[in-house]
């Protein structure tokens, strides 16, 4: 009985092949979607769970609040581990990083340049988890100046892993580093990647300030976080001077599994994702599998009237209810087995584009072949019974006498059904398309916004060497003669990475410094070549002056400072900031952004590099005209006074982009099912007008020969199908209103939600519905009406 079930079904499709076609078409590509993105999917919440002991380790991050501004940074104090082992019985142990470990490396005449490397403690790879090739994970970082490569950097520099173990190799200024251990590469799915991890020194610690050491820990087996976290107070209050209990200071404990897709801070090591967009990825998924099974589901019941005579006749030869169930869902499900095997073969075809979309990896046995397997087993017969129940029911319930005179009987609760999911489609279509263009909207307004200075044609690099750093200001000078390059100035930081450093700062108050009222804010290093150089405006005083030595104890600061102090003449007002001894504000400098717009602009103040070892980034504004040449000067220039250096440069505009990379993907895979949902959404349309105008082939021959055009016609077979789109921009307008809103939540600085975006999405969706549906009801409206007539 089975196998003439699917006799009966595989005629049926040979015999409709249009309807087959798009029926197999729309499930094909929203199983393809939906693999795909359970393969990201399951990548984003798989990350750090690979460490063995992953639900028992935290990361202590730093909250400090206070009236007006707060900051939200993954950095601690050096002393904090100790401290935080020492009180609490249930820390089996902790780990401190450091992210200032790379550099320039040498080995014998190799010489290449690592930033990826950290500082550890010796506890790393007792709380993390990593292969080791060479080397005892125990006692690898037990000694000062000893380094763990990856496999990767110990080829490029040794050509294989094995030659690597017990080499030395040479950072900048000749720190020597003992090879003790070679690791597999760190798997991409970590909240943070390195190529090397390095030994601290003896007693490593910094200032309680200081906060800018990654803290972990690692709980006891049944340790109770809960139970912890409530004593983190009192341990505050207990182990931090005034200075920084008095903004409010507070830690947190964030489960190490829990940071990439809930942790959103100031320096985390790794770009981390927001688990709003996996939530909103997931239901995409969803809504692209119900458009397809919506397009079944319509096509089938709107060919009801077709099958009318066959039900009525299996019945009349013996079959129940139950055997005519049977056959229609073996119908469906033999759409769907073809649908999920030309899946199969889409997935194999998209995924390397996918994997360059999304900057993963992905494999499309990640879950395992049988795993795999059986899920797409389990999948297909799901999707082929909830596609094809309701269908199934109908056409089986059919009663005889009325079937066999064509006669459906009463049909509004099928008509409502069918215009409610068409309805739906276009719905779920026109949401897609408005946040698509919100997204868009939104990167654009991140990238082109004005960041309080001119990033464009600024080139950037770092100088290693401390002995060239003394040479600075020869450096310059040979610099700023070229004719290609405008402006050139030093800075202790690189702008546009996320590393800018934070200090304690105490303002001026009624005459008066009060080291007690402590704030955070940023601290920049910079000459006096650097507000110019980057077309930096200063609103009040006047910027650094090379050659008044007073400059050396006066500071700039930006807007958000005096705001946040609350000065209305901030000139000649003291600030207590990196030092024992306050300094004079000589002039305010515009609010700009060191980084990602998605951070709110936090006070800062700009100081003189305090000697020439601090001034290690060179900024140069190059001619866009002679961009390449300004380039090749830059390095020859420096080459001729470091010829051991290697020379590694970068622009802020590149910088600035791929603090948005994050987005940008988020972006174009949001676009992406977006414009797969629009053709299944399109496909079910073209389907419902094509069995539209079959059905109403004679009635248009009549209407035709009694004088209507082809616009009548056309309008005949389309107004209907538009009316329901119409009905679905009303319900899909609200929806994505929230949904925007709900989305721009998670920047600090962001586009605004204008009317323009819901008409642009509904024009597009009116568009292609009636390009979808225009196409099919105009080659029906211009066929000869006397072939359809020729039967009568």
């Amino acid at each position: 009985m089975l196998k003439n079930y699917f006799k009966t079904a595989w005629r049926q499709l040979l015999h409709n092949k249009i309807f087959s076609i798009v029926n197999i078409a729309g499930l094909a590509l929203s199983l393809t979607a939906f693999w795909l993105i359970a393969l990201f999917v399951a990548d984003e919440l798989s990350f750090d769970r690979y460490h063995e002991k992953a639900d028992r380790i935290y990361r202590v991050v730093s909250h400090g609040k206070w009236a007006g501004g707060g900051f939200d940074i993954t950095g601690t104090s050096g002393a904090l581990a100790q401290s935080l082992k020492k009180d609490f019985p249930e820390v089996a142990e902790t780990v401190r990083l450091n992210a200032e470990g790379g550099g320039i490396i040498t080995y014998g005449q190799k010489q290449l340049k690592a930033d990826s490397i950290l500082f550890a403690d010796n506890s790393f790879f007792s709380v993390f988890s990593y292969h080791f090739i060479e080397g005892d994970p125990l006692t690898a970082l037990s000694k000062p100046r000893c380094i763990v490569l990856t496999q990767s950097l110990a080829e490029k520099l040794f050509g294989t892993a094995g030659q690597a173990i017990n080499k030395t190799l040479y950072f900048q200024n000749n720190f020597p580093n003992l090879v003790t251990g070679i690791i597999r590469d760190v798997p991409g799915n970590s909240h943070f990647a390195f190529s090397g991890i390095r030994s601290f020194d003896d007693n490593y610690t910094t200032d309680p300030g200081n906060l800018s050491i990654f803290t972990y820990l690692l709980l006891k087996p049944g340790a109770n976080a809960g139970n912890l976290i409530k004593k983190l107070p009192a341990f505050v209050a207990r182990n931090f001077p005034d200075s920084i209990t008095n903004i409010k200071y507070s830690l947190e404990l964030q489960p190490l599994t829990a940071i990439h897709l809930h942790s959103n801070l100031s320096y985390e090591l790794g770009n981390n994702r927001s688990v709003r967009f996996i939530y909103v990825i997931v239901v995409i998924a969803l809504l692209i599998l119900a458009i397809a099974l919506v397009n079944y589901v319509n096509i089938t019941t709107a060919r009801a009237s077709v099958r009318l005579k066959e039900v009525a006749v299996r019945k009349i030869i013996g079959a129940s209810k139950t055997n005519l169930l049977k056959l229609f869902l073996t119908e469906s499900l033999a759409i769907t087995v073809l649908a999920a095997a030309l899946s199969f073969l889409l997935a194999v075809l998209l995924l390397p584009w996918f994997n360059k979309l999304t900057g993963k990896n992905l494999e499309l046995w990640q879950f395992g072949s049988v795993i795999t397997m059986i899920c797409l087993a389990v999948g297909t017969l799901l999707l082929g019974l909830l596609g094809g129940l309701y269908p199934s029911l109908l056409l089986s319930a059919f009663k005889i006498i009325p079937s066999l005179k064509n006669q459906l009987g009463s049909r509004k609760g099928q008509l409502f059904f069918g215009k409610a999911l068409v309805v739906f489609q276009f719905s779920v279509t026109v949401v897609l398309i408005a946040l698509s263009l919100l997204v868009y909207r939104q990167l654009r307004y991140m990238t082109q916004m004005d960041l309080g200075f001119n990033k464009s044609q600024v080139l950037t690099f770092h100088i290693d060497n401390k002995a060239t750093r003394e040479k600075i200001d020869l450096l310059k000078n040979r610099l700023e003669q070229s004719r290609y390059i405008k402006a050139v100035a030093v800075a202790g930081n690189p702008i546009g990475n996320n590393d800018i450093g934070m200090l304690d700062y105490s303002p001026e108050n009624n005459g008066v410094i009060n080291p007690k009222a402590s704030n955070l804010g940023y601290g920049l290093q910079v000459d006096a070549s650097f507000i110019p150089a980057l077309q930096m405006k200063v609103v009040a005083g006047r910027n650094f002056t090379e050659g008044i030595a007073t400059d050396s104890q006066s500071v700039l600061v930006n807007e958000a400072l005096v705001k946040k102090a609350g000065w209305s003449d901030p000139i000649g007002k003291r600030i207590q900031a990196a030092g024992p001894e306050p300094k004079k504000v000589i002039g305010v400098v515009r609010d700009f952004h060191l980084y990602s717009v998605q951070h709110k602009i936090e006070p800062m103040v700009l100081m003189l590099p305090r000697k020439n070892e601090d001034k290690d980034n060179v900024y140069a504004r190059v001619d866009p005209a002679h961009a390449s040449e300004a380039v090749r000067y830059i390095e020859q220039t420096f080459k001729h006074m470091d010829p051991d250096a290697l020379f590694e440069y970068h622009f802020l505009d590149d910088n600035f982009a791929r603090q948005y990379i994050t987005e940008q993907r988020q972006g174009k895979m949001l676009l992406g099912f977006t414009a797969l949902a629009i053709i299944i959404a399109s496909l079910g349309l073209f389907a419902l007008i094509t069995f539209t105008a079959e059905q109403r082939v004679k009635e248009i021959g009549i209407r035709k020969v009694l004088g209507a055009t082809v616009g009548n016609v056309t309008g005949l077979l389309s107004f209907s199908l538009l009316k329901l789109v119409l009905v679905a921009l009303i319900i899909a307008f609200p929806v994505a209103f929230f949904l925007m809103h709900k989305w721009l939540e998670d920047f600090a600085y962001r586009t605004t939600v204008s009317w323009w975006l819901f008409g642009i999405a509904g024009l597009l969706a009116l568009v292609i519905a009636i390009a979808t549906i225009s196409f099919q009801a105009i080659k029906a409206a211009t066929a000869n009406p006397v072939r359809s007539l020729r039967s009568e």
